[in-house]
């Protein structure tokens, strides 16, 4: 298979924006994931600004794998809603602005059935971003861990087609007690982007732990066989919340995948 191509979730770095950039670039990342709620925000950048900041990332030989758009709420939640698709919008077409064509966020708890509350909320509301995304060249990607993988594969299977794309972290599933590797075979066609993030369940304490990559309970070498066999040809970024050394922990990280 081609060669991974490895990216770092920038906030995990800890560092200003500029500083985070040439750490990444040090450490052999091929790109970066930035926040645009809390790092980038698209709303503070004229297109002068936008070329300069392609023109660092050119500098740093890096790309932008992915813009992550955090929101309070999911999309199945009314209160302020149209507000939260506005923004969801823009980032979209920061997201495209900047070279990449995902944008990643939580979309909200997916009901357990066609009839619950939620359900046709949900479904109109990816469907306008699907639409606006295809028009803008940037996909929503649901980035996976509040329901298991078949619950959300039913949700995009109800979408029309190109609607909504997964943005795969199997740390997140094990760490709100779900299978990995239920989840990657029941949505791996439709994962655009994956977070290289690693966990294991605490049973003592019920509930999950992140860890460093490679010393938990996801078995990367099948997660990445499993997408190869559905060609995919996105990064991994590699994401490390809870790291004492970030630089350290992210480049050790960084080598365990090329390992791989």
């Amino acid at each position: 298979m081609p060669q991974l191509r490895v990216g770092i979730q920038l906030t995990n770095l800890r560092l200003p924006f500029k500083k985070a950039l040439l750490m990444a670039a040090k450490l052999g990342a091929d790109a970066v994931e930035v926040d645009a709620r809390s790092q980038l925000k698209p709303s503070e950048f004229t297109r002068t600004g936008l070329r300069q900041l392609r023109k660092t990332l050119e500098d740093h030989n890096l790309r932008v794998c992915a813009v992550r758009f955090p929101t309070r709420r999911g999309y199945d939640a009314l209160q302020d809603l149209d507000r939260r698709v506005q923004a969801t919008k823009e980032a979209m077409q920061f997201a495209y602005d900047l070279g990449s064509s995902v944008v990643v966020n939580q979309i909200g708890r997916v009901p357990d059935s066609d009839e619950a509350p939620g359900w046709q909320t949900l479904q109109e509301v990816l469907s306008d971003l699907g639409n606006y995304g295809q028009r803008v060249g940037a996909c929503l990607a649901a980035e996976t861990g509040t329901e298991d993988g078949q619950d959300l594969a039913r949700l995009i299977e109800a979408l029309p087609p190109g609607s909504l794309s997964v943005a795969f972290d199997p740390g997140n599933l094990i760490i709100n007690g779900f299978s990995a590797h239920d989840a990657i075979h029941a949505l791996g066609t439709y994962v655009t982007h994956v977070h290289a993030k690693d966990a294991v369940r605490d049973l003592a304490r019920g509930r999950g732990l992140e860890t460093p990559l490679g010393r938990g309970s996801v078995d990367f070498p099948e997660l990445i066989g499993v997408l190869e066999e559905h060609n995919y040809r996105g990064y991994f970024s590699v994401e490390r919340e809870h790291a004492e050394d970030p630089p350290a922990e992210i480049g050790q990280a960084i080598q365990y995948l090329r390992n791989l």
